[in-house]
């Protein structure tokens, strides 16, 4: 795997770009702001007029426009929307207003991996996809850092559209940490099997199934909580910071003890089998196809989904307790001794 850094990269190639932001959500407020703070002066941001986003990007002092006339007059369109509204956004919004030899480019690989959208032949296409949350992006930036970032490249009718990925990577300030050169399947594959698997299916359930087990058990809740919620961030922090590796030298004898022995009867072959699954789901299109018809249907299955994840106990103990303690929740934590 190719590695780039600031050296690597011309930062007057974005620099000297017209660069239309669409959407001003977690993303699309990382993006802009990064990169008119990196020297790109012509930054716009495309948005439905009058929206609340488009308030609050005026107050940014951006320019806001439509994405049409975004796109008739950007040389670079970023789409940070929702995956599920690409295709729609890009058939009504941006094909046919796009100038030619315009780039295209977005910051997660769905929607042209599985084809929602289908590029024009004459267009650039790429992607740079920040390994984080926008809020991350920015803080990141403002503090002098970086959030590693992936480049990939779908379509380089110019023959330079990896110079000018990497010139916009730069510009988001993922080149201060390290910019990654993947490909659009292999982003959009691992990142939804991560999600899926990891990040938010697998440690969501992972935490949730702990913490019932507990509470059925007769533990308080509150005991619950803390044990199998809030002390993941701690374990997750040792595991950032040095690896596997290292969590396990920070933690007790008894800790790494029961991490060998325990953790494998909690992921078993049974949970890989699925794990197989859920990825071979992802590889053949299937769950992309799912979340489509989902979306056209109104996601009421994920709308039903979302009003009982917020209904469960673990929900409102987190309140109580952040309520109490408002400490709890916070990046770090605080030495309370001498209050």
């Amino acid at each position: 795997m190719r590695v780039y850094y600031d050296r690597d990269a011309d930062l007057n190639l974005i620099k000297a770009k017209k660069v239309a932001i669409i959407g001003y959500g977690s993303q699309g407020h990382a993006h802009a702001n990064n990169l008119r703070d990196s020297g790109v002066k012509d930054v716009v941001v495309g948005l439905r007029p009058g929206s609340d986003s488009a308030r609050k990007a005026s107050a940014a002092n951006f320019k806001v426009m439509s994405a049409v006339d975004a796109a008739k007059w950007a040389d670079v369109v970023m789409i940070l929307t929702p995956d599920e509204g690409h295709a729609q956004l890009y058939t009504a919004d941006l094909k046919d207003n796009m100038r030619q030899g315009t780039a295209l480019a977005v910051a997660h690989g769905l929607s042209i991996h599985f084809n929602l959208i289908e590029p024009r032949p004459d267009l650039d296409v790429f992607m740079v996809a920040p390994k984080g949350p926008g809020h991350l992006v920015r803080s990141e930036y403002v503090r002098g850092a970086g959030v590693p970032s992936l480049i990939a490249i779908h379509g380089d009718k110019s023959g330079n559209c990896r110079d000018i990925a990497l010139s916009y990577a730069c510009g988001l300030g993922a080149g201060r940490a390290a910019v990654l050169e993947t490909n659009f399947r292999e982003e959009c594959e691992t990142d939804l099997f991560g999600e899926q698997t990891v990040l938010c299916g697998g440690l969501s359930a992972l935490i949730l199934t702990a913490y019932e087990t507990l509470v059925e058990a007769g533990y308080a809740p509150e005991m619950a909580y803390f044990e199998c919620l809030h002390e993941v961030k701690l374990i997750v922090d040792l595991i950032y910071e040095g690896g596997l590796a290292e969590m396990r030298y920070s933690v007790s004898n008894t800790a790494e003890y029961g991490d060998y022995s325990r953790g494998p009867r909690v992921i078993d072959d049974s949970v890989r089998a699925r794990m197989k699954q859920i990825l071979a789901e992802i590889q053949s299109g299937q769950f992309a196809r799912e979340w489509v018809l989902e979306c056209q249907a109104g996601q009421p299955s994920f709308k039903a989904q979302r009003r009982r994840a917020a209904e469960h106990p673990i929900v409102k103990v987190g309140e109580d307790l952040r309520a109490m303690m408002p400490w709890i929740g916070q990046n770090r934590l605080v030495d309370r001794s001498r209050n």
